[in-house]
């Protein structure tokens, strides 16, 4: 019975099993039918399948059409991939065969600029353009560059805001000088990025000291002699700030191997790399560019696993998963959104061309992967491009820094981004070649091999002086900075007192230039060599550095505007104008000084109204007061007396109630005058003390008088070519300052800078120190042009400033004998007429008035007597 029943369930299923296969046919041949009724829409892109960006791009556009071509039943989308290997020709090949063999649609890819330009000219060339777009952009875009290829969509980068990036870069690490290093791919392509990036570092106080312009090299021919060559110019130069802008990767590698081996990727060195660099370099590592900064483009890294960055980045681990591609770069988004934006037109077909889609779904924000973007122009516009910056450590790109954001700068996180100020926050820590943990200088610093040479200019023994080691405080100063040990038996360069590196030099500038290695923070082995009249005047010592003969001067150098393009300046530590000393008044010249207090006007005004107060006062008392009863002369003299005489004591009696009158108001007018007169010729003779014989440049130079300064500065053109002095009336004096010398050579005046003028002043008597009526830049010291050292002396030297440190030494250096320095004080001038003409019209307004009144009465009495 078993047995029968187990032949029927295998003659069942005999007869099922035909059926099963007629049923399977009958769906496949609808499958078919479907397949062949869905629009395929062929895609043609041109990348370098070789490079990393190349590979990422293809990856993520591979994606891409397979999710589209799994959800949509009517369309397929079906790359055709070519390699251009970034040659413009074979671009523009690659493009004639997808159009004319395999019927592309649109035309997508192209790295650079270049081979966008090519592909774009040949299927402009066409009846009828199809829409090309590139992942590149011209680093400026021309204007007319629409109507020329309107078909043409570019998608990169903003150039702009990456050398923005690399300007607030340099500016947050005070590199003044930068080398600038590009590939030269035979199209210029760097020259616009140069342009670029030369107003960026503009707009921070940079510039561009060397440019290196480097061969294309490939991976089976590294040229390592001309690499070597073009290398060897950065040893003429001290800046070690090193800016990548444009590079292939085989010659970026050979690049920074060769630089390596020559000693430029080290401590104090810095390097810097465009997004377009870092992007190609491969996950495994590059060791010899450790420490490199670089930046990529900044996108929203949604993982939560219902986003689409997570489905992404999933599917692209899992297609490549043989690579190390864990973080697909913002080219492989890019190129994912591409396909995105084109699956989205074709949804709109066959009503409007592909071309009209794709720019009315740009034409409004859309948001990709890459970030919201637009198209304008002609280019798709990330919405606010952002930068991320990162530091290459291990060989690896993925150590990420802060954030840049533009009108904004470096920010630890976006959500600050929104403040209305820029922010403060730096680049971030960044661990620079060599694993040094200070911020590099990018400058060449220096070693116990190769010393920073210094001049000492030694025309002013108070400034800088060479002494030994026993007299080292004879001037009276009391040491050097608070804690230093004394300079004896501390010959040593290297010991723990740093200010034993200049054993047998002293003088203002030595020891605040001891103090300043002090406090700075690290040792600055160094040699000097001194600079006397011999070799030399100050300027002299500015073109020795400006040269590049030496590193640095220390000691009393003017900032100059004809200077300060040549060489880099200190904060400046003392002040500096151009003082003029004078003899003081000799005691002959004061004879005539009781005159002084009123103006040669108001004396004659007084005199006029004295003179009427008295013919009016004898008018009045002629009639009534027996006094006035002698001559007519007798009279007079009489009124003339008892005017003049009532400035001293009262006087006999007054008949006339008209004159009393008149002199109520005489009287007051006297007082006020009296006491004008008094107050002002004691602060004349106050003040003459203190005066020299002369205060007014303009009358020296006017009356050709014989002037003296300092031989080895400035001054002396100054006074010829700005004053305009006459040459044979400027004399020169010793920097001694002996004040012989000038009484001998009867010199008027004596122009010095004022810290000089000091020091003449606790010298010498009988002098006195004007105020200093024409301003310079003050006193520093001096470095090459771009170096970082010169930022650090200035916050040191701020510091010095701030707690008064620098005034200490400035009086025991300047004026030690602690001696009172004459500075004149505005001599008070003559008081003029206008100050008294009220008090004289009404002094004459009322004695006329009286006189008037007086009249009247004595013709009405005179007409009564006739009648």
């Amino acid at each position: 019975m078993s047995s029968h029943s187990t032949a029927n369930r295998d003659q069942r299923h005999r007869l099922l099993f035909p059926l099963l296969i007629f049923y399977l046919l009958f769906n496949l041949s609808y499958a078919v039918e479907d397949e062949d009724e869905k629009t395929v829409t062929n895609i043609g892109a041109i990348i370098d399948v070789n490079s990393r960006i190349g590979k990422e791009q293809k990856a993520a556009m591979e994606i891409a059409a397979e999710n589209f071509n799994k959800q949509s039943d009517t369309h397929e989308l079906i790359l055709h991939f070519r390699d251009s290997g970034r040659d413009p020709f074979l671009a523009a090949y690659a493009a004639k065969h997808l159009m004319k063999e395999q019927k592309v649609q649109v035309v997508i890819g192209m790295e650079t600029w270049q081979e966008a330009i090519t592909v774009a000219d040949v299927v402009h060339s066409l009846s009828d353009p199809i829409p090309v777009i590139s992942f590149a952009a011209p680093t400026i875009t021309p204007p007319l560059i629409q109507r020329r290829w309107p078909f043409l969509i570019r998608m990169a980068s903003d150039n702009a805001a990456q050398m923005k990036c690399i300007g607030d870069i340099v500016n947050a690490y005070n590199w003044k000088r930068v080398v600038v290093i590009y590939e030269d791919n035979g199209y210029g392509g760097g020259v616009g990025r140069l342009a670029l990036l030369s107003e960026a570092l503009r707009n921070v106080g940079s510039k561009i000291e060397l440019r290196i312009v480097l061969p294309q090299l490939s991976e089976s021919d590294t040229n390592w002699d001309e690499l070597k060559k073009q290398l060897s110019e950065i040893a003429n130069v001290n800046s070690r700030a090193f800016i990548v802008l444009q590079s292939s990767l085989p010659t970026v590698t050979a690049l920074f191997k060769v630089a390596r081996m020559m000693g430029f990727v080290g401590a104090d060195s810095a390097w810097i790399i465009t997004e377009s660099i870092a992007s190609l370099l491969d996950p495994q590592g590059n060791y010899d560019m450790d420490g490199t900064l670089g930046m990529k483009t900044y996108y929203d890294r949604d993982t939560t696993h219902t986003s689409s960055y997570a489905r992404f980045q999933k599917e692209f681990q899992t297609k490549y998963s043989e690579e190390d591609y864990s973080k697909p770069g913002i080219y492989a988004l890019r190129a994912y959104d591409i396909i995105s934006i084109i699956t989205k037109a074709i949804s709109r077909m066959p009503n409007t061309t592909l071309q009209e889609s794709l720019a009315a779904i740009l034409s409004n924000y859309y948001k990709g992967l890459s970030g919201k973007m637009q198209l304008k122009g002609g280019a798709v516009l990330l919405d606010s491009p952002r930068f991320r910056i990162i530091n290459i450590v291990g060989g690896k790109t993925d150590n990420e820094l802060n954030f840049w954001i533009p009108d904004f700068g470096f920010s630890e996180s976006l959500e600050k981004a929104s403040d209305k100020y820029r922010s403060n926050d730096g680049v971030g820590k960044v661990i620079w070649p060599g694993n040094p943990t200070l911020p590099s200088k990018g400058w060449v610093m220096p070693t116990d091999e190769k010393p920073m040479k210094i001049l000492l200019p030694t025309y002013h023994t108070n400034f800088v002086r060479r002494i030994s080691g026993e007299n080292s405080n004879e001037m009276g100063k009391d040491g050097l900075c608070p804690g230093n040990k004394s300079r004896d038996n501390s010959n040593e360069m290297g010991t723990e007192d740093i200010c034993s590196y200049l054993p047998f030099y002293d003088g203002l500038s030595i020891d605040l230039f001891c103090c300043v290695l002090e406090k700075l923070g690290y040792r600055l082995p160094h040699e000097v060599h001194e600079f006397n009249h011999t070799n030399g005047t100050y300027n002299d010592t500015v073109e020795l550095v400006y040269n590049k003969t030496y590193d640095a001067i220390v000691g009393d150098i003017t900032v100059l505007a004809e200077r300060i393009d040549k060489v880099e300046f200190t904060q400046p530590y003392l002040e500096s104008g151009l003082s003029l000393i004078v003899p003081d008044i000799p005691d002959e010249e004061e004879a005539w000084m009781f005159l002084k207090p009123f103006s040669w006007k108001t004396w004659v005004v007084t005199g006029g109204i004295l003179i009427y107060t008295t013919l009016v006062v004898w008018f009045l008392e002629v009639p009534s007061n027996p006094d006035f009863s002698g001559s007519f002369k007798s009279q007079i003299a009489l009124a003339t007396w008892f005017t003049f005489s009532s400035l001293f004591f009262a006087h006999k009696k007054v008949y006339s109630n008209l004159t009393r009158v008149v002199f109520v108001v005489w009287l007051f007018v006297v007082l006020i005058l009296s006491s004008s007169y008094t107050a002002n010729l004691s602060s004349m003779l106050t003040i003459q003390r203190l005066s020299p014989n002369v205060t007014d440049i303009e009358m020296l130079r006017n009356t050709n008088s014989l002037v003296g300064c300092d031989n080895d500065s400035f001054v002396r053109s100054y006074l010829e070519n700005v004053l305009g002095f006459n040459n044979e009336t400027v004399k020169v004096i010793d920097s001694s300052y002996n004040s012989e010398q000038i009484r001998s050579q009867k010199l008027s005046a004596v122009f010095l800078e004022l810290p000089y003028g000091q020091v003449f002043m606790d010298k010498n008597k009988g002098f006195t120190l004007t105020k200093a009526t024409h301003s310079f830049g003050g006193f520093s010291f001096v470095f090459q042009k771009g170096s970082p050292i010169a930022r650090d002396f200035s916050k040191v030297i701020l510091d010095l400033l701030e707690n008064g440190e620098m005034r200490r030494l400035q009086d025991d250096w300047l004026t030690p004998n602690k001696r009172p320095t004459n500075t004149t004080s505005d001599m008070p001038e003559s008081l003029r007429l206008k100050s008294f003409w009220g008090l004289f019209v009404i002094s004459g307004g009322t004695s006329t008035f009286c006189l008037i009144i007086s009249l009247t009465i004595w013709l009405k009495k005179l007409y009564r007597g006739n009648v």
